[in-house]
């Protein structure tokens, strides 16, 4: 009970810098965390693209026509398989992310500058094993295990 309770103290005082940080993109967090998924991915499937952000098939196409709206990324046939629809950046949108998510690790930095390099490794690795130990057995390729990845 102990650990659960730090665990969601730590993420409650944490939360409110992410949100700050994100919110100065003008972005929500969910279109930020599509947005930043595919900087760092490239092009990707709608439904590969879904849970790597925690966000459910309805949701993510929600999302995806937000952002095609708002002119930050791009539907596009897949090379090879013709029922399935790629999402990538615009130039628009890389640049909006490309800053948004610089500021927004600087914040985070400043956040997680008072553990050193060894303890960051040291939480990283204790966090994914405990994440991957309770996700249900079950549940294998769920947004839960697919972010532990």
């Amino acid at each position: 009970m102990h650990v659960w309770l730090v665990l969601m103290k730590a993420f409650q005082a944490v939360m409110p810098h992410a949100a700050e940080s994100i919110g100065e993109t003008e972005l929500g967090d969910s279109d930020f965390r599509v947005l930043e998924a595919l900087l760092h991915k490239g092009s990707l499937p709608v439904n590969t693209l879904g849970p790597k952000v925690w966000l459910t098939p309805g949701s993510i196409s929600v999302a995806v026509d937000r952002l095609v709206k708002k002119g930050l990324v791009s539907r596009k046939d897949h090379p090879r398989d013709r029922r399935v629809r790629q999402v990538e950046l615009t130039a628009k949108g890389r640049a909006l992310i490309t800053r948004g998510f610089r500021e927004h690790a600087a914040a985070m930095e400043t956040v997680a500058s008072v553990l050193s390099k060894n303890e960051r490794l040291t939480l990283l690795r204790l966090l994914k094993k405990l994440g991957k130990h309770a996700a249900p057995s079950d549940r294998k390729g769920s947004l839960i295990t697919a972010a532990l990845e």
